[in-house]
């Protein structure tokens, strides 16, 4: 019996490597909107005492879109071109949520947005940036209807502007993949017994 262990370990091994590559890539979030739309961008930090507020674009400079401290949004940073038009979709940031609004998006707001926040006791946050990985990242593509229409892409009705996809396209696929490779382990054990 430790031999058929030791054996569905070393085919199990490799594969279960892959797949944690696709469950992070499954925090990812892509969402399409049109021109003149509103947007959200989903953001949950959890059950923490938030401080600290940051959504940035990488590609900017400054990189801000918003920075939120100390009880409040501090603009002094943040890219002109966001000047007005964001928010928290909740400021007293209950349950965790530290979700984006954007208002009229425009082909220049497509990117890659870094979602950020700094836990802790409540003492003021002098520190602009934030030292750790995003919690998540939302690529927002903002695409005129008619030319994703024709590119063969999906309607609005298929995504909501509000950002809320289908999450878990990847998590899906990993764990499909997952469950076939245990049907494939036990398989194994199976045809291995027989013998």
């Amino acid at each position: 019996m430790q031999q058929q262990i030791n054996i569905l370990s070393a085919l199990m091994a490799p594969f279960l490597l892959l797949l944690f590559p696709l469950c992070a890539a499954a925090s990812d979030q892509h969402v399409t909107v049109h021109p003149g739309d509103d947007v959200t961008l989903r953001c949950e930090a959890g059950d923490v005492s938030i401080r600290a507020v940051e959504w940035t674009r990488p590609d900017l400079e400054p990189q801000y879109v918003l920075l939120y401290r100390d009880g409040r949004s501090d603009p002094t940073l943040q890219h002109p071109s966001f000047t007005g038009r964001v928010e928290l979709v909740d400021r007293e940031l209950k349950d965790g949520d530290v979700s984006l609004t954007l208002k009229n998006v425009t082909s220049r707001d497509s990117g890659r947005y870094e979602c950020r926040v700094k836990s802790g006791g409540s003492r003021r946050t002098k520190r602009a940036n934030i030292k750790t990985d995003p919690i998540r990242v939302i690529y927002l593509e903002v695409t005129d209807s008619e030319k994703e229409n024709y590119m063969g892409g999906n309607t609005e009705s298929e995504h909501p502007v509000n950002g809320n996809f289908p999450r878990g396209h990847v998590g899906l696929a990993a764990g499909g993949v997952a469950v076939l490779l245990v049907a494939a382990a036990v398989f194994v054990v199976w045809r291995y017994k027989r013998c």
